[in-house]
This record gives C-alpha cells, structure tokens and sequence, in this order.
C-alpha cells in the first residue's frame, strides 16, 4: 500500500480578493487507502477511493532493466518531515541513510499506482528500479539482495510504504521481477544504504555502539563473531593502545543503536553503550 499524493494548489475565488491555498507538510505524500484526483475547474485535488485491485501488467516478467546509477542528490522537497501517522502508528523519518543496514521481508506494488505521484514528487513508474520504504529519507539509493537466490539489484528509495506489518520494503514491479520474487510475491531481502560522496561535503559524525573491549584479540574475535549473528549491521575489531574494542555500525542515528543494545541484552550481551566519532 502506497502513501498516497494529496495535491493542494490552485486559488479559491471569493466575491472581492482570491486567496492561495498552502500546501501541507505531507502534501504530496501517499496513503493506503485513497489516492487524489483533480478537479477540471482547478481549484482542489480531492481524496477518493480506489476500489480496482494492485497487480501485475499483462505479459511476460521483464528481463531487461535500466540500470541504476546512484548520485548526490538533495532531500526531496516531499516526503521528508520529522515524523508521519499512519493508521495510527507514528513513523520517524530518519536525518541520513549513512551506515543502515537491515534484514526483512520484502513486498512489491504495480498497476495499481503506476503514473501515480509518489512521496517524493516523482510519478511512479513500475517499470523502473525504484522503492518505497517508511523511514529512510528520500531519496536514498538502497542494494536490495534477496537472500532466497542471492540476486541483487540497487534501487531509488522515491516513496513510502509498505504499511503492511512485517515488511520492510515495497519494490517496484521492475526490481521484484529482478530479484526474483515472482510467483510468490514477498521475499526475505537484506538492504544496504549507499553512500554517494559528494564534492566538498563536510564530514558527518555518525553513531557506533562499543560491545567491548578486550586485551585479547581472541576474545574480542569471539565478541565479534557472536555479535555478526545477531545483526546486519558492519561489526569490527579496532585496537586502542593495548586494548581491542568490538564495534558495530555506523548508524544514522541513536535511535537505531538504542534499538540493537535491546536486541543484544536479550541475547545475552550486555555493557554495550553508544559512541557517536
């Protein structure tokens, strides 16, 4: 399910003077349940709802696909505030991509929204490698591989979603036929955000979380390969005088390393803290 575009421009006409009508901070965002629709006499984009079901177009999966070539590129003007509900669930969007990497289920969206405005103002194009996602700031260039057969396929996070619980990303038609996750539709997938220097960029500081720290780089190597089977995320030994320290990330923000001190207490790691370098 997409988050869907909800247009607001165009001048209302009163009897002496015509006043403007301000777009919201979600205004070209997607949602679930509705999409817009102009009026011809132009004044208001109104919600209504979609009754025809999402899918596949006719013919053959496509074998062949425009390759993705990520840049730097600024935030878009859309889909970008601080924080968004959804069906009554509170979705924070994340300040920057560097250093996000995760494991879940992977769906895909076609017919349905094709041509249709996505978040970040862009049409959706299906036939495109492209992706929706909740949290990640758009636009982010994402490697997507599916861990089912090892296929891979690097996409432009432009929209938001998937809403459905469970699933991490929604890809479009195109990039599910090129990872492969037809006929059954959803596939365990692992994602990594990719960082696309840009000319003159200032250094950004970003979060680790420190798991240990060891005079031994046996017992340190034991740290680290226990901590590599609980998350996706880079784990590496880095020695500090005479000592080894095991550390995970980057990650984009603190939030996301609080997160994973939860995940490591339940199994058994605990004295783990963050450090933003």
């Amino acid at each position: 399910m997409r988050f869907i575009g909800l247009v607001l421009f165009g001048l209302l006409a009163s009897c002496a003077a015509k006043s403007v009508v301000k777009e919201s901070p979600l205004s070209h965002t997607r949602e679930p349940w509705y999409h817009s629709s102009a009026q011809k006499n132009g004044t208001v984009l109104k919600k209504r709802y979609e009754i025809e079901h999402d899918g596949a177009p006719k013919g053959p999966l496509p074998v062949h696909f425009k390759a993705v070539k990520p840049v730097n590129e600024p935030l878009s003007r859309y889909g970008n505030p601080e924080a968004y509900r959804v069906d009554g669930h509170k979705y924070e969007v994340m300040t920057s991509s560097s250093g996000y990497r995760t494991r879940g289920l992977a769906s895909w969206y076609g017919t349905k929204f094709h041509s249709k405005r996505t978040s970040s103002g862009e049409d959706y194009d299906m036939y495109a490698l492209t992706a929706a996602h909740k949290t990640l700031p758009l636009p982010t260039y994402v490697r997507v591989k599916n861990l089912n057969n090892g296929r891979v396929a690097i996409v432009k996070v432009n929209d938001r979603g998937p809403f459905h619980s469970g699933r991490v990303i929604d890809l479009s038609y195109a990039a599910a036929a090129k990872l492969g996750l037809f006929p059954k539709g959803t596939a365990p997938v692992e994602i990594e955000a990719l960082t696309i220097a840009g000319k003159g960029k200032a250094h950004t500081a970003h979060y680790y979380l420190q798991a240990g720290a060891f005079e031994s780089d046996k017992l340190a190597s034991v740290l680290r390969g226990k901590l590599a089977r609980l998350t996706p995320s880079p784990v590496f030994i880095e020695k500090a005088q005479q000592r080894y320290l095991v550390r995970v990330g980057p990650f984009a923000d603190k939030r996301m390393v609080e997160q994973l001190k939860v995940a490591l207490v339940k199994n058994g790691v605990t004295g783990s803290f963050a450090l933003l370098i």
